[in-house]
């Protein structure tokens, strides 16, 4: 079962999502979704080098997505009203850095994500903290008006939920 539906799941998934995609139930169209369903997984499982993540709290995770949809359309409008109407010589464009915590692959990359999803910020370069062993997180913002609020944002409403979800090694305020 596992070496032809190594991600039942995905495969489901990549099965509806190609029913959705055509709008049709048609045989022929369940047919070719399901080969694409059971073809996909099977061709990129070795694309994966670190095996897939666990998440284990996928109620941290939907409250993670709800924060980052709401903080989506916030900033979408910010950024609106800022190209339409703002006065572009006061607009402050910066480069900021946030020290990071969490080192685990698959959180660093689900932080990209939800940072580079939010019109208005780029992550643009992760590298060594230069006092510690930590990394440090380069994030440049559209129009900065409080890098402290950013830090505090990116550090307890994104990196901290996500240090749950994937249960990696690093939990602040919690007990060991």
């Amino acid at each position: 079962m596992t070496r032809w539906l190594p991600h039942p799941f995905v495969s489901l998934a990549l099965c509806g999502l190609w029913l959705l995609l055509n709008q049709t139930l048609y045989p022929g169209h369940i047919l070719l979704g399901a080969l694409f369903g059971i073809a996909g997984p099977v061709l990129t499982r070795h694309l994966n080098p670190l095996g897939y993540p666990r998440l284990h709290k996928p109620i941290v995770a939907l409250r993670l997505l709800g924060f980052a949809s709401v903080e989506v359309v916030r900033s979408c409008l910010n950024v609106s009203k800022v190209i339409l109407f703002a006065d572009y010589a006061n607009l402050n464009s910066q480069f900021i850095r946030v020290p990071l915590d969490m080192r685990d692959p698959y959180g660093l990359a689900a932080l990209s994500c939800l940072i580079n999803m939010t019109p208005g910020t780029v992550w643009t370069e992760l590298q060594p903290s230069a006092d510690s062993d930590k990394l440090e997180l380069v994030l440049h913002v559209f129009d900065l008006h409080d890098a402290a609020w950013w830090v505090d944002t990116i550090k307890t409403r994104y990196e901290q939920p996500l240090i749950h979800i994937f249960d990696t090694e690093v939990r602040h305020g919690d007990p060991a």
